[in-house]
């Protein structure tokens, strides 16, 4: 018997902005994966487990969640946010294309939720009303150097820019750095480039 997999955005937090379908969803499943923070979103719903990891685990949890599925669960697993945004829809399906062939028989669902990108945005008025980029500044999964790349190419196309992953405890005081870097021209005989300071041993 296959199971089913589904993954949920919850959306940027507060409870009025998780959708209904992803409301249904969650109270359909039997068992439900994600970042501890996230778990804590979630209405507790009576005889549902909930595997809990921390972040920068999202390969593992992925697996974790489409075996079980794979032995005829029906698993949620969640993100916050929307799950393609910087988040668990990327690591299933990276997941699903590295793993055994039976994955990829599963009944699998994304069910989208409001970005933060969008709430912060309907704060401020209508900052994304014309041309705009979202960017991560995690350098988890790819080099400084690419996400400095990428800062200066989008603002000198003049995008408004939503930035992910400002802050973390592995972000190096380089990301700052290099924010504010974007924002001013480079001084003659500077090539604008901000290095990452390499953090003392602990």
């Amino acid at each position: 018997m296959n199971g089913r997999i589904t993954v949920i955005g919850l959306g940027p937090g507060s409870i009025g902005q998780l959708t209904p379908e992803a409301a249904d969803a969650l109270q359909a499943a039997d068992v439900v994966y994600g970042y501890g923070p996230y778990l804590d979103r979630v209405p507790a719903r009576a005889g549902q487990r909930r595997e809990a990891s921390d972040n920068g685990e999202e390969i593992d949890r992925a697996a974790r969640a489409l075996r079980e599925a794979a032995e005829g669960a029906n698993v949620a697993v969640v993100s916050g946010g929307d799950p393609g945004v910087f988040a668990m829809a990327a690591a299933i399906c990276e997941a699903l294309e590295r793993g055994p062939s039976a994955w990829r028989d599963l009944d699998l669902a994304i069910v989208p939720g409001i970005t933060s990108m969008l709430a912060v945005a309907a704060r401020a008025g209508a900052p994304l009303g014309h041309d705009f980029c979202a960017l991560s500044l995690s350098n988890n999964l790819k080099p400084w150097a690419i996400v400095e790349q990428r800062l200066q190419a989008a603002a000198g196309a003049g995008f408004v820019i939503a930035l992910y992953n400002p802050v973390s405890r592995r972000a190096t005081l380089a990301i700052a750095a290099g924010v504010r870097n974007i924002a001013r021209p480079p001084a003659r005989g500077h090539t604008g480039r901000v290095r990452p300071r390499r953090r003392s041993p602990r």
